[in-house]
């Protein structure tokens, strides 16, 4: 745990503003002249409270979302194709149209490990939209009104039936960690719900945000 009392308001603040500009753990410690570790201390503390507060919130929702699965990690493997491929991790999520996204580590994209995610966050009676992945075969049976387009059949749209919102989170989210040239496995979780904060935030004051989360978590 940080002891708080180490730095000053201030500088909590400005460190809390760097991060959120995105400004490097690096830059941040010769801007306010303190030690890089102190700076990566307080980063890798508000990627904690960001995971916390994105698996704390578990209420249900309506609407009209769309899911969808990616793979993060090494390169695809020559000879490998399709999802699971070796070396890749799989990353579930699921997007509410003009509303927020929500993503989550499975251990595959099978219906068995989506389904009871699926459930935990949508609420019967709620429109969703999916590619043809047979994990999403059987949602109408849930409740669900469902429709589908086929990427394998080079269907990417079908009037209103798509998926490019989810599929725009998840170009948004390779872009942004290729810049760390690699993550331990551990660590991965914590920048991946950094991206879906900052994606959910973007039109947002981020600072406002995290600075109300951080005095939250700090009081726990």
């Amino acid at each position: 745990m940080i002891k708080f009392s180490r730095l000053s308001s201030y500088k909590i603040g400005r460190i809390i503003l760097y991060f959120c500009e995105d400004i490097t753990a690096s830059s941040a410690s010769k801007i306010l002249n303190l030690n890089r570790n102190t700076i990566n201390l307080y980063y890798n503390h508000f990627r904690d409270i960001i995971l916390r507060q994105s698996f704390e919130e578990n209420s249900r929702d309506f609407g009209i979302f769309e899911l969808d699965e990616s793979y993060f990690g090494a390169r695809r493997v020559r000879g490998k194709r399709g999802r699971g491929a070796a070396g890749k991790t799989p990353v579930f999520g699921l997007l509410k149209r003009n509303g927020q996204v929500f993503v989550n580590i499975v251990p595959n994209c099978s219906r068995e490990e989506l389904l009871p995610i699926i459930q935990g966050k949508i609420l019967e009676g709620s429109t969703i939209h999916t590619d043809g992945w047979k994990a999403y075969d059987g949602l109408v049976l849930n409740g669900y009104d469902h429709y589908r387009v086929f990427h394998s059949h080079n269907e990417f749209a079908r009037g209103k039936s798509h998926v490019n919102g989810i599929e725009a989170f998840w170009s948004f989210a390779k872009r942004r960690l290729t810049k760390f040239n690699g993550l331990k496995d551990e660590a991965f979780i914590y920048h991946l719900k950094e991206c879906e904060f900052r994606y959910n935030n973007r039109d947002k004051d981020l600072q406002k945000i995290l600075t109300k989360l951080f005095n939250k978590y700090k009081k726990c």
